[in-house]
């Protein structure tokens, strides 16, 4: 997560990408959480802490990280009552909160340049019945043709702008990252569009 530490946050609200990412996340939990043993998740990655605030009212025990001062200032200030602090997936996360059910990083990888310490740490919060729920902006054939068929690659991929994404997953690179540090039965849901046109896709996947 080093190189986000700069975001900027103007207040605790939802933002534009949680309208079709946090309804996918709803629908994950409810379909999952008769086969989890508590109702817990970790947010990596949690910026304001709007997302897991949302997650707190179903009755979930939520704590998270993020390296942006500004984002858990507002997390802070706007929900009090959550464990959020300021942390990356470098520190012993698992040493300082234990384990969760869940653990939830909602388009933080794509700005990883390190993936593959990211999600040990991801492996390592899950308790050994729980699930993994990764966002990333989805990449594909179709897409990528239709992105540089209307000239917008170099918009897309903008290397000029600061704090940009560093990495643009697919599905079998995401997959194949999952495997390689202990995450299994892995699925994607697609989000935002349809599906070949997708904003973004969130895996889920399992430790067992």
């Amino acid at each position: 997560m080093v190189g986000i530490s700069e975001f900027k946050y103007s207040g605790g609200s939802l933002n534009a990408s949680h309208r079709y990412l946090l309804p996918a996340i709803l629908k994950i939990l409810h379909n999952t959480s008769s086969s989890v043993r508590e109702k817990s998740l970790f947010d990596l990655g949690c910026g304001n802490g709007s997302v897991a605030n949302e997650i707190h009212k179903l009755g979930f025990r939520v704590a998270g990280v993020d390296p942006s001062t500004e984002g858990i200032a507002m997390a802070k200030r706007h929900y009090p009552h959550l464990d959020l602090r300021i942390g990356s997936s470098h520190d012993d996360l698992k040493g300082q909160f234990g384990t969760f059910s869940y653990v939830m990083s909602l388009e933080v990888i794509p700005l990883v340049h390190d993936p593959r310490s990211f999600s040990r740490a991801v492996c390592e919060l899950l308790r050994d019945d729980g699930y993994a729920m990764i966002s990333t902006p989805y990449h594909g054939y179709f897409k990528n043709l239709a992105i540089a068929a209307i000239g917008s690659f170099d918009n897309h991929v903008n290397p000029l702008m600061d704090y940009g994404y560093a990495k643009f997953w697919s599905v079998n690179t995401l997959r194949t990252l999952l495997e390689e540090t202990g995450l299994r039965s892995i699925e994607f849901v697609r989000v935002g569009r349809i599906p070949a046109l997708a904003k973004s896709m969130i895996a889920v996947a399992r430790k067992k």
